[in-house]
């Protein structure tokens, strides 16, 4: 049995309206011919093609996720990697010295 539907699939498109260098649109990501067939199409292809533009939309991100990640691993300087956090140093003292197991147990003895 077939579903009855109520709403008509909105256009998605946002008015950008520039074609990509694969063809695509830039604001939807719809192909020429998911374009300009748009209004011809039942519900269920146009479900289809909303779908592959999410997909793409998709790899697009993790495209821009993936060379954003290589452009900073390149940014480091001294061949650090993105990974390496800054280490946590020992706390020093109004006079900048820093204190060690050891000399901790040299000043409670002293201040005693």
């Amino acid at each position: 049995m077939e579903q009855i539907e109520l709403f008509h699939v909105q256009s998605p498109c946002r008015g950008i309206c520039q074609s990509s260098n694969k063809g695509f649109c830039k604001g939807c990501l719809r192909s020429r011919e998911e374009r300009f067939h748009w209004h011809e199409m039942p519900d269920e292809d146009k479900r289809k093609v909303l779908t592959l533009c999410k997909n793409r939309w998709q790899r697009l991100l993790k495209a821009k996720q993936d060379r954003f990640a290589a452009e900073s691993q390149t940014n480091l300087p001294y061949g650090m990697l993105a990974d390496d956090g800054p280490e946590i140093e020992p706390s020093a003292d109004l006079f900048g010295f820093i204190a060690k197991e050891d000399d901790k147990d040299v000043s409670e003895k002293v201040a005693k």
